[in-house]
């Protein structure tokens, strides 16, 4: 039997897995750019973590993790998402105790046990970044801004962010009782009552149209936001404007993970139907002490690298959202002894900074050739018993078919100088 991967892991193979690379890229270029650091966390972590952190009444913690218990007898699981995690190692390796904030940002898998759909996987890639240690508003705005930035660097236009205020230990639980108040006299099903019980935030993320429906007159969060939220929330809407970022005001706009609390927003992809959510995040400013941390604010988000792939291919089509290997010279040997000069030829073209390759085994010119242009190289260089006899390397223009025969010891620099024009 032929074995295949486990059902709702998503893989990405050349040429797709490069623009799976480049979305990852361009949200790290990004955080570079504001002076994220790189952070690499544990995949699997102690599960009491997210239980204490993500919260109990989330979805996430009540269905879809995946847990297990090693050799040793201790309880653990696969990440489910990441900022529990990067909470815990800043904690961990004292980061909290320099300068704040603490700006990190970091990539990879997570897992979650979900029904298997385009653009929602049980294996499925994310990147994160978080500020730990301010309340500032200008840092909520300077995580929309990296974000918003790093979408543009895509290309990506067909793109809205929604923006809310969840409150905090002051205001929300007054929401809390109007909206259980509201919820409890609709007509709803066992699993829905026992959430209203749990978190009623949660039930105004029900995606299903009957639950909907009755939602349109729920109260919202910016109704009941004390005075200090609500100029936090001002602030943060008047720091966006300033920075040219359109947003749409969604006060019913909730996350997935229970320890979100005031700045709350999400990216919506218009052509991504049910899925369109390509990202969001917000403040989680009690999640520290939740897991035995001391009071530390925090603000971070994370996309789904997978999404974004599906965005890009559906606003340039497959073929220009993957658009080959990137390799722009490939070597051709034509003859056994010529495949030292040609690895040499290459080798020096990589140490400058050219992407290369070349033909491998024995192929005749032919079978050479399509290779070089299944590439995608702009130059295939060839070296065949008389080239090499007459130190030359025969240049040909895959673009027009001009041709030409360069010094061997001129030929580095003879690429160099016609790529870069």
């Amino acid at each position: 039997m032929s074995f295949q991967a486990p059902k709702g892991v998503s893989e990405y193979v050349p040429p797709r897995s490069a623009t799976l690379e480049a979305a990852r890229e361009a949200f790290a270029g990004s955080a570079r750019l504001a002076c994220y650091g790189y952070l690499e966390t544990a995949v699997f972590e102690d599960t009491a973590l997210f239980v204490r952190g993500v919260g109990e009444s989330s979805d996430v913690v009540r269905k879809e993790m995946y847990s297990f218990e090693d050799r040793g007898g201790r309880e653990l699981t696969l990440r489910p998402e990441f900022t529990a995690g990067v909470v815990r190692s800043v904690l961990e390796h004292n980061l909290h105790k320099g300068a704040l904030p603490v700006k990190v940002w970091t990539a990879g898998p997570a897992f979650r046990y979900e029904r298997p759909q385009s653009g929602r996987y049980r294996q499925f890639y994310q990147f994160d970044l978080e500020a730990i240690g301010t309340e500032d508003p200008a840092v909520d705005a300077e995580t929309i801004a990296v974000a918003w930035d790093a979408y543009a660097a895509l290309g990506i236009t067909r793109l809205t962010l929604l923006l809310n205020s969840l409150g905090d230990k002051v205001c929300r639980p007054v929401y809390r009782e109007a909206l259980q108040k509201f919820l409890r006299a609709l007509d709803l099903d066992a699993e829905t009552r026992e959430r209203i019980e749990l978190n009623p935030l949660r039930v105004l993320d029900d995606k299903r149209p009957q639950v909907r429906a009755q939602l349109a007159n729920a109260p919202v969060m910016t109704d009941y936001l004390c005075e200090a939220c609500a100029a936090h929330h001002e602030v943060v809407r008047g720091l966006l404007t300033g920075l040219g970022i359109p947003f749409t005001d969604a006060p019913r706009l909730v996350r997935g993970l229970d320890y979100y609390n005031r700045t709350t927003y999400e990216f919506d992809h218009a052509l991504l139907g049910a899925q369109s959510g390509v990202g969001g995040g917000g403040r989680y400013d009690g999640l520290s002490e939740d897991i035995g941390g001391p009071p530390l604010p925090g603000i971070g988000f994370a996309v789904g690298l997978d999404r974004i792939v599906l965005a890009i291919e559906s606003e340039r089509g497959a073929a220009a959202a993957h658009p080959g290997t990137g390799c722009q010279v490939f070597g051709v040997p034509l003859g056994e002894r010529t495949h030292r000069d040609v690895l040499t030829l290459v080798t020096a073209l990589r140490r400058a900074g050219v992407r290369a390759d070349m033909a491998f085994g024995t192929r005749a010119l032919k079978g050479a050739m399509r290779a070089a242009d299944h590439s995608g190289a702009r130059y295939a260089a060839l070296i065949g018993e008389a080239e090499r006899s007459h130190g030359t390397v025969r240049m040909k223009d895959l673009e027009n078919g001009e041709q030409r025969d360069v010094p061997a010891s001129e030929a580095t620099a003879w690429l160099i100088e016609r790529l870069s024009s």
